[in-house]
């Protein structure tokens, strides 16, 4: 199967897709929406997308387009994100003077740049991206933060692995295709709806869940674009298909302007990668 992901080949999303997807073939994308429109087009079999990270919060741009489009969540994973400085083969740790990365990264790494003063943080597009650039212009004074997967893709060296301020790092990645499919075991639903602006409308909305004993594992709001100070909300819920999730659904359904099923699928197990 072609999988679509944001970012290039070597990025933690590939890794992500391998794992979700195994023996996929990665279609490296360079915007979201390329991403989105590739499953809608069925030029791709399926896409791989972050969703959040436990330490940078939720990718804003990606839960918009799962609002927008026409595709399904199918299933979820985490993954450990570990950064490594990767560069140019020959090139020692004392020879760097820059390092490039996502702005992400770079943040997670502020412990890095505060021991070793000497090494300029760069922003750059994307993690993968950075260590594709160094070592494809043989940098001699540069590296790129990134998986180390991006090292054997681009035939780049670990200089320094496990770099990360935190070791409580994960990023959760959905799965999504064009089709609706529920998988076997699915214990876990994310939603997304929106209320009119009424005194008590949220606390009705919320209360579907409440009156049938259904957690919530996660609810944000995102503002809805060309309606200043209207939102959505996303939500999760520990629930798959069952008779309680559809009567709330239902209920839902009376008191929310909108309501739309982004996904069903089952609740990832541990967390995984390196």
């Amino acid at each position: 199967m072609r999988i679509a992901i944001q970012g290039e080949l070597g990025a933690f999303s590939h890794e992500a897709a391998l794992r979700m997807v195994p023996r996929c073939t990665v279609v490296p994308c360079a915007r979201s929406a390329e991403v989105f429109d590739r499953v809608a087009r069925g030029s791709v079999g399926g896409a791989v997308i972050p969703i959040e990270n436990s330490l940078a919060g939720s990718v804003a741009e990606h839960f918009d387009l799962l609002l927008s489009r026409d595709v399904f969540v199918q299933s979820e994973f985490q993954l450990r994100i570990v950064h490594n400085v990767i560069a140019t083969p020959g090139v020692k740790f004392a020879d760097l003077r820059r390092v490039f990365s996502h702005p992400v990264a770079l943040d997670q790494c502020r412990e890095f740049f505060r021991r070793y003063p000497k090494i300029e943080p760069v922003a750059f597009y994307d993690t993968a991206g950075s260590v594709k650039h160094v070592v494809e212009e043989g940098l001699r004074d540069a590296a790129g933060i990134a998986a180390r997967h991006a090292a054997s893709v681009y035939g780049g060296k670990i200089l320094k692995a496990g770099i990360e301020d935190n070791k409580q790092n994960f990023t959760r990645f959905f799965f999504i295709r064009k089709i609706r499919q529920v998988r076997p075991r699915a214990n876990k639903t994310s939603l997304a709806f929106s209320v009119k602006n009424i005194p008590g409308a949220l606390f009705k909305a919320l209360s579907v869940f409440a009156l049938r004993d259904i957690s919530l594992s996660k609810i944000e709001s995102r503002p809805v674009r060309g309606r200043p100070w209207e939102y959505v909300f996303y939500v999760d819920i520990l629930r798959g298909e069952d008779e309680a999730a559809r009567n709330a659904l239902r209920h839902l359904g009376e008191v929310a302007d909108l309501v739309k099923v982004l996904g069903v699928y089952p609740t990832a197990q541990g967390h995984k990668g390196q």
